[in-house]
């Protein structure tokens, strides 16, 4: 699951970048809410964690303004605002939920998972197709009763193309929801690593679940 932190206190937004890590989710950081905007402009995120009062341009502008633009990102408020007046103002302007600071890690976490669970129309930490599951809070993979252990960009990669089961997803949006903002790389580093992939999941004998759409780029799905 890919994060984005906008939070302008270097200290918790170095925490949270590490904790976020540490409990296994692929963390990008930034410190106001215009270079958020622009991140969500032109990277693809599971979820959004942001602080309201930062420079620059504040979370509920930059909220705002996403919104306007089409982009439905999800998006956590972690914030020191804690009138109930500001969380009706946060959430009316489409942030999906708001925690207020000081806070758990643990409910953060959480909270995290609901909302991602919400999103993607998931009613368990658990995403299948076929006899292929991952469950995203332990990132254990399984194929029928067998663990496949994967590699933290495999892992990712994998994820991002079973939470869009059907639909097919074209290298560019691929390579910039698993890969960092600013990768230099081409795009073919995605094929590099569908075949390595491939390699683990869709071993000889069992159904192909990993499909290549010609001059586009990939899907999941059961059927060839």
């Amino acid at each position: 699951m890919k994060l984005l932190i906008a939070e302008d206190d270097p200290d918790l937004n170095k925490i949270l970048v590490k904790k976020l890590r540490a409990d296994g989710f692929d963390v990008e950081n930034c410190f106001n809410g215009e270079e958020a905007v622009d991140r969500l402009q032109f990277a693809d995120y599971d979820i959004v964690i942001m602080d309201i009062m930062m420079p620059v341009m504040d979370g509920i502008e930059a909220v705002r303004l996403i919104r306007q633009q089409g982009i439905s990102t999800p998006v956590i408020f972690l914030t020191a605002k804690d009138a109930v007046s500001d969380k009706v103002k946060g959430l009316n302007i489409g942030a999906n939920d708001y925690v207020v600071k000081p806070f758990s890690f643990d409910e953060l976490i959480a909270r995290i998972n609901a909302v991602t669970r919400t999103a993607g129309g998931n009613i368990s930490d658990v995403i299948a197709l076929d006899d292929l599951s991952i469950d995203i809070g332990s990132h254990i993979v399984k194929r029928g009763d067998d663990t496949i252990p994967l590699g933290g960009k495999e892992y990712y990669l994998l994820e991002y193309l079973l939470m869009n089961k059907n639909r097919i997803l074209s290298r560019e949006k691929i390579l910039s929801h698993v890969w960092e903002y600013d990768f230099e790389g081409g795009e073919n580093i995605v094929d590099v690593y569908v075949h390595m992939l491939r390699k683990k999941i869709d071993l000889p004998g069992m159904k192909k679940l990993i499909h290549n759409v010609r001059g586009i780029g990939y899907v999941m799905r059961t059927d060839e």
